[in-house]
């Protein structure tokens, strides 16, 4: 990346600078590689954050399908952990995840699972089904209830009431490109069909997610199984649990605090590093090519860059430490690059220029918190508020409901003396995009944004970014004239 002018004294964040357009012979956004080439597996450059109220196994496992990361929180218990790695190594690549209730469900429990959109629906079926290990047969399946009917049901409504027909389905052996599979689900006048393989449910299919196969490469390990990471702290006997999680079959480790240029961090490395658990290993926070330069000596390959820029993060504010995050991501990815590693860009993307600024800046990844805690996939029921507007909870990782979380088995005396020191928002209400309420609806405004970006730079993959996009910085003036008008200007 350079300057379309002098590189400026000060240091910059995303609405500080743009994008110049450069001569191209990228023809179309499909021409473009995506993949970050960090060493996870990774095929689209987004990370989920791992943070409570962002990525759950449910979330961790559609970004994997979709090409992306999912970083499950460092505050799950450890058998909670391996059981969520465990979970999304076991979900289907090529299908999609059913959404499973039993027929006595009521409309009040979907919802709180699933809002009444389009493109999604609840499968209803006995659990556990008739099948191998309570594997649901097509015998089991009573039918599907798309989203939309929950909308104008009853709350009090039994879904085995609502089941009009056996469910539509199709045979995995049938399907062998995405246009296949989605001419099948047209042909059945769905949309939403049961995947079937010598009889088992093995999954569920969209038309739009067929369209959505022909877009990604899922992401997944030498076993062909999703792919996913899960973060550990710095205290206590993080070598065990990195070991235990290794078992499990994490493919990243993400070793996380906030200031993450201090000895306990450099400590916790050495010590996991050698392991020699022939996975990566992500550590941060730092903002400083010193900090780059420190943690990958201690074993890390992929660096973690921010202080202070997230939605839920209010350290800057309390402490006056952090920096801005481009000038961040600018010199530790330069840094990184130096010592042949890599650096994920962590907090402060609110649109999809700023993931594209954040790659320019050297990112092979970009971390996304609240915008992803506003999808049917994070943790979290869906609630809804007195206009009748979607929501889930958000909060962020110092705060004083973190702290409780973390810490909820210490005593209270001790509880109370760490909560004096929280920091961050302890209760958020993320509103889901009526648009894009799903994650996957997120990831498509995204990469096809960045894709774009790409072709404007002349870049066709992560690398050729890196070199060929040049930045100029612009007034707030400026970052405002590329706001769109509002409706009815």
């Amino acid at each position: 990346m350079r300057f379309s002018g002098e590189r400026p004294a000060v240091d910059l964040t995303y609405s500080d600078v743009f994008l110049v357009p450069r001569r191209s012979a990228v023809q179309s956004r499909l021409e473009v590689d995506l993949a970050p080439g960090d060493g996870t597996g990774a095929t689209i450059p987004l990370v989920s954050s791992n943070m409570n109220s962002v990525t759950g196994a449910r979330l961790a496992s559609v970004l994997a399908r979709r090409g992306g990361l999912g970083v499950l929180p460092q505050d799950m218990p450890l058998q909670e952990l391996d059981a969520a790695i465990r979970w999304v190594k076991d979900q289907p690549v090529r299908w999609d995840t059913p959404l499973v209730l039993p027929p006595e469900a009521t409309v009040a429990d979907a919802r709180r699972l699933l809002p009444a959109t389009e493109g999604h629906g609840v499968l209803v079926a006995s659990v556990p089904g008739s099948g191998p290990d309570g594997r649901l047969t097509r015998d089991d399946v009573l039918g599907i209830v798309p989203a939309p009917r929950l909308g104008t049901a009853l709350a009090d409504a039994r879904l085995g009431d609502l089941v009009r027909g056996p469910a539509a389905a199709i045979d995995a052996d049938d399907v062998e490109t995405p246009r296949q599979a989605f001419d099948l689900i047209v042909a059945a006048e769905a949309d939403v069909v049961c995947v079937l393989h010598h009889g088992l449910l093995v999954g569920t299919l969209s038309r739009r997610s067929a369209l959505r196969s022909a877009l990604y490469r899922p992401a997944v390990d030498a076993d062909g199984r999703l792919i996913v990471a899960a973060a550990v702290g710095i205290n206590g006997d993080v070598a065990a649990k990195a070991k235990a999680l290794a078992a499990a079959g994490v493919d990243v480790l993400v070793m996380d605090t906030a200031h993450g240029h201090q000895e306990g961090m450099l400590r916790a490395l050495h010590a996991v590093s050698a392991l020699d658990l022939g996975i990566p290993i992500a550590a941060g926070n730092v903002v400083t090519a010193e900090g780059v330069a420190d943690l990958m000596a201690a074993g890390a390959s992929i660096l973690k860059v921010g202080v202070g820029p997230g939605a839920m993060c209010t350290t800057r504010m309390m402490t006056a430490v952090g920096r801005p995050q481009f000038s961040a991501v600018l010199e530790t990815a330069q840094a990184a690059a130096e010592h042949g590693g890599h650096v994920w860009a962590d907090g402060g993307v609110r649109y999809p220029r700023d993931v594209a600024l954040a790659l320019a800046a050297g990112a092979a990844s970009v971390m996304i918190g609240s915008w992803f805690a506003g999808t049917i996939e994070a943790p979290g029921e869906v609630q809804t508020d007195d206009a009748g507007r979607a929501y889930k909870e958000s909060w962020g990782m110092a705060s004083t409901k973190a702290v409780h979380e973390r810490f909820g088995r210490l005593d209270p005396y001790e509880l109370a003396r760490r909560e004096l020191f929280a920091e961050g928002i302890s209760s958020s209400k993320i509103y889901l995009d009526p648009l894009r309420p799903g994650l996957e609806d997120l990831l498509d405004m995204i990469t096809s944004g960045v894709r774009s970006s790409f072709t404007y730079a002349g870049a066709a993959s992560v690398a050729e970014f890196h070199d060929r996009a040049m930045v100029g910085v612009q007034s707030a003036a400026g970052y405002e004239e590329g706001k769109a008008l509002p409706v009815g200007w």
